[in-house]
């Protein structure tokens, strides 16, 4: 993990920089906030950023790296205006933490945020792979065709709306009125067809069978 921190107390920053390290995350401080504005969002996971900058305001800085970027962004700032918080949260920030903090809420903050946005951003990954069409009811894989039969269709799309989450076994019996047996193995079998449907186009294993819970399907 890699995060921008933009901060011109250069003590302040050694010190997070310092905390972060011992919990395996990597940080590169900018103290000119101009200098920040050409920089790479994607090599970073997430910008820390305050607002008492030298020459600029820290929510201009926020609000163009939103222009350009979906990258997570948390305010870290003395300012603890109200006004602030609503301004900086309105134009893009995604979280606001006025100092001084615990470095652990911070560390807490950075991992709850990054893993919300991975998740987030995985689900739209994986929306973009999986294409399903109500009318034909069918679904495409990477822009082919999987063919897949009433059950199928109704199993994988059943995956794809909870994607992510675990799907139990009684649930997707429940939405897959195609199934006509409650016994298990008739899905392990629509299962196991739609993962050969998929095969041919990857060779990822995008449906995870958790024993005794269900099913998760991921990217």
């Amino acid at each position: 993990m890699k995060i921008l921190l933009i901060e011109d107390d250069l003590e302040f920053a050694q010190l997070i920089t310092d905390f972060l390290f011992t919990r395996s995350i990597k940080t590169d401080t900018c103290e000119d906030p101009f200098k920040a504005l050409v920089l790479n969002l994607n090599d970073y996971d997430l910008v820390l950023l305050d607002l008492g900058l030298p020459g600029i305001d820290g929510l201009e800085i926020c609000k163009e790296f939103r222009k350009k970027s979906k990258i997570p962004i948390i305010i870290s700032s003395a300012r603890n205006s109200t006004m602030d918080k609503v301004t900086g949260l309105q134009i893009g920030a995604d979280d606001y933490l006025p100092k001084p903090y615990d470095p652990d809420e911070l560390y807490a903050r950075i991992v709850s945020l990054i893993r919300r946005t991975k998740n987030f951003n995985d689900e739209e990954k994986s929306r973009k792979s999986f294409e399903v069409d109500e009318n034909s009811r069918d679904m495409k894989y990477l822009g082919n065709h999987l063919l897949l039969t009433e059950a199928e269709f109704e199993v994988a799309k059943e995956l794809i709306k909870n994607y992510g989450g675990i799907v139990s076994k009684e649930q997707l019996f429940y939405s897959s009125p195609s199934i006509t047996s409650s016994d298990g193995k008739s899905l392990e079998m629509i299962i196991s067809k739609i993962r050969q449907k998929i095969k041919p186009f990857s060779e990822a294993n995008h449906i995870i069978a958790l024993r005794g819970r269900g099913y998760r399907i991921v990217e």
